[in-house]
């Protein structure tokens, strides 16, 4: 739960706005109806108040005109469809560290009704087009506020031309089982070794939690699931010490929990970071165990000239082989959709 939610005047213009309105009053939040459309009073004395301020803070504004230009988004889904930016937990590696300016607020859409209609545009007569929600916030951690994702999953129930993609590390997904989803909505569970979770992703769910969850989406109706196409996304894959222990428990709960036949895929994701978001994220965790050396790393760059950091060609090849084959092994046909 926030400290305090923010609303634009743009944002309260908008049905969707209010009804986010109505579920921050119900809830019993405190409520700040801002007289423009900038936001303010985020930061604090230093990095670490502001980080503070910014993470306990929702802010309900309209998605920009940007927004409806969709970034292609590759491996995960042939483009973006960002319904907030900013997420709500406390992940040491945060991918979105220097990736999004200004302090850390999570930002809800309350255009939302555009932003779905817009993807229409990027639809294709020969084949559906995927769209991911995730890529700059958790939906599934804000839904309870917002009701985004449920919405996004009725739209694209309707649309033959799309298919919407979600990645989560919280688990209440009771809202989600009973909606007619027509299998065109893929719900996937972050996952990582139990020692990892539990050092570095605060705020989240437990793992058992969010692979009971994931079951439940992935049950049949019938069942009291959700009969959901389901997904597990590895990450960020890392080799602490006996790592092949760790990952291999926890590829075993996941065959424990998945002991019916589903429509199920897995993504492997090998930890990465670049000089900014290292930068940002010794800023706001001063204290990490976790490991952001750049000896031993290999430096790739992107068109742009940018750099990242990720493990050398030997672990790669190592850590690839390893997690290939025994996913293989225990689920022969839940097909592997990247390895990055």
């Amino acid at each position: 739960m926030p400290k305090r939610v923010l609303f634009t005047p743009d944002a309260l213009q908008e049905d969707y706005g209010q009804q986010i309105l109505a579920r921050a009053t119900a809830l019993n939040l405190d409520i700040e109806l801002l007289k423009s459309n900038r936001l303010t009073g985020l930061r604090g004395d230093d990095e670490r108040a502001t980080y503070r301020t910014a993470k306990t803070t929702l802010a309900v504004v309209n998605a920009p005109a940007g927004a409806l230009r969709l970034q292609p988004t590759p491996p995960s889904a042939n483009f973006q469809l960002n319904l907030a930016k900013g997420c709500p937990a406390h992940c040491q590696y945060c991918y979105l560290a220097g990736s999004l300016s200004g302090p850390p607020v999570v930002r809800a859409f309350a255009n939302l009704p555009k932003l779905l209609a817009n993807t229409q545009v990027y639809e294709r007569a020969d084949r559906p087009v995927s769209f991911e929600a995730s890529c700059y916030t958790d939906v599934l951690g804000i839904e309870h506020l917002t009701g985004a994702l449920a919405e996004t999953v009725r739209y694209f129930a309707g649309r033959e031309g799309g298919r919407l993609r979600f990645v989560s590390k919280y688990d209440h997904v009771e809202s989600l089982l009973g909606l007619p989803h027509r299998g065109h909505t893929r719900a996937r569970a972050s996952l990582n070794a139990e020692p990892l979770a539990r050092q570095l992703e605060g705020g989240t769910a437990s793992i058992e939690a969010r692979i009971r969850a994931l079951r439940k989406l992935a049950l049949p109706v019938a069942q009291g699931g959700g009969g959901y196409p389901v997904g597990v996304l590895l990450a960020p894959i890392m080799p602490l010490p006996d790592w092949q222990r760790h990952y291999g428990e926890l590829l075993d709960r996941v065959r424990a929990a998945f002991d019916f036949d589903c429509d199920l895929t897995v993504e492997f994701v090998t930890h990465r970071f670049t000089p900014g978001s290292k930068e940002v994220l010794l800023g706001w965790y001063p204290g990490t165990t976790l490991d952001l050396s750049e000896t031993d790393r290999a430096v790739k760059r992107n068109k742009f000239g940018g750099l990242k950091y990720v493990y050398n060609p030997p672990t790669m090849k190592e850590l690839k082989t390893w997690f290939c084959a025994e996913w293989q092994r225990r689920f022969p046909h839940a097909p592997i959709q990247y390895w990055t």
